[in-house]
């Protein structure tokens, strides 16, 4: 895709270009290379970081250490396409058809990267700013996530580099443009339990330890009553098994050991710490019950973090309002983001697209919804820094 210097930069061929890059986590696929080339370009100074394989993209216009720096946070890597027969259209062939884009990444998230990449260009262009806008774009989000804006966020810190805030343009909006917004997420974790006792003929359980007996127990405790209520930002914490099995063949053997698997959405009444000590003081209960003992492997994704309505919410919601007429709601709802990873670096919230067809077969997005993504950007770029 090739710009003038003087052109707006269009955010739907740019999205389209993306979408032809084929990148499913963790393959770059060209995408970042693209964008590199964008930005610097427009004067952006870019960095790429690499760690364990993973390609990321940090860049930066204006001054380093700048009193007030606008950062927008994204990710170009996306899941696999599934059964590429079953589209309508080529996933990756960025297809424009009456007024939709096709492809893999049209909502999750390539859209949003070429929207914020668009505006940030033209509003450096246009209007130069006192001060800086750092792009930060990751080619692991859909992965595990180790080595993509956590990566970024810690080269930035060797680096001396920092945001005032950001905006992660995931796509926030359920049904219509400007519906919601995230100002925070609720935390995730989850509980790999491996029940053991002692194995033995079915006949004869008091010369065996049944896991399953034991293990049953736990998560009915685990189960019994709601984690919470809710609290003033957030709904009620979930908690869900989502696995139970001790691979054993026989109908007369007690087996020695047994698995599950919990998965925990919380909110800001919880820790995955207070979460841990929690269950380990059921399974501790158990074992002093049964004699069985119990292994809880823990797996934290991220807590869960608000950034309080304010100055900046007020900014993003309003720009958001100008744009499309719709009052946002403030919204935590949903899975995780990167911005629990940037929740740490600096104050963040989300905004983006309608999200119906994310990780789906024919994933797409109206172009129109595009154009109006990168405006409500431009704006809230024109009104941080007047």
């Amino acid at each position: 895709m090739t710009e003038t210097a003087a052109s707006p930069i269009d955010p739907v061929a740019l999205s389209a270009a993306l979408i032809r890059c084929p990148s499913v986590t963790p393959a770059e696929g060209g995408a970042l290379v693209l964008l590199h080339n964008l930005l610097e370009d427009a004067g952006f100074a870019c960095t790429r970081v690499e760690r364990n394989g993973i390609s990321n993209l940090f860049a930066r216009w204006g001054a380093k250490g700048a009193a007030r720096t606008f950062g927008f946070n994204g990710h170009t890597d996306v899941v696999p396409v599934g059964d590429a027969a079953a589209w309508r259209h080529d996933p990756f062939g960025g297809e424009i058809v009456e007024g939709v884009l096709w492809g893999r990444g049209a909502t999750d998230m390539k859209t949003g990267v070429a929207a914020f990449a668009a505006a940030a260009v033209d509003f450096v262009r246009e209007t130069p700013p006192e001060g800086a806008v750092i792009l930060t774009i990751t080619g692991d989000e859909e992965g595990a996530g180790r080595d993509g804006t956590r990566a970024i966020l810690d080269w930035m810190a060797e680096a001396g580099e920092a945001m005032s805030v950001c905006l992660v343009g995931e796509p926030t909006c359920p049904d219509h443009m400007g519906q919601m917004m995230k100002i925070g997420r609720r935390g995730s974790m989850t509980f790999y339990i491996t029940a053991k006792g002692v194995q033995g003929h079915a006949a004869y359980p008091h010369l065996a330890k049944n896991p399953l007996h034991a293990l049953v127990a736990l998560l009915g405790q685990m189960t019994a009553a709601p984690l919470d209520a809710g609290t003033a930002h957030f709904d009620p914490s979930t908690l869900q098994v989502t696995t139970i099995d001790c691979g054993n063949p026989a109908n007369n053997v007690v087996p020695a050991e047994a698995r599950a698997t919990v998965n925990i959405r919380f909110n800001d009444a919880h820790s995955a710490g207070s979460l841990t000590d929690w269950a380990k003081g059921l399974a501790a209960a158990v074992t002093e019950a049964s004699g069985v003992t119990f292994d809880l492997r823990v797996e934290v994704s991220g807590d869960s973090f608000l950034t309080p309505p304010g100055d900046f919410v007020a900014l993003v919601a309003g720009a958001v309002t100008a744009e499309t007429g719709v009052v946002p709601e403030l919204s935590t709802s949903g899975g995780t983001s990167d911005a629990r990873f940037v929740k740490d670096h600096c104050p963040v919230v989300e905004f983006g697209l309608v999200g119906k067809t994310m990780h789906k077969v024919d994933e797409r997005i109206e172009t129109g919804q595009i154009v109006q993504l990168k405006a409500i950007y431009a704006r809230i770029l024109r009104d941080y820094f007047a």
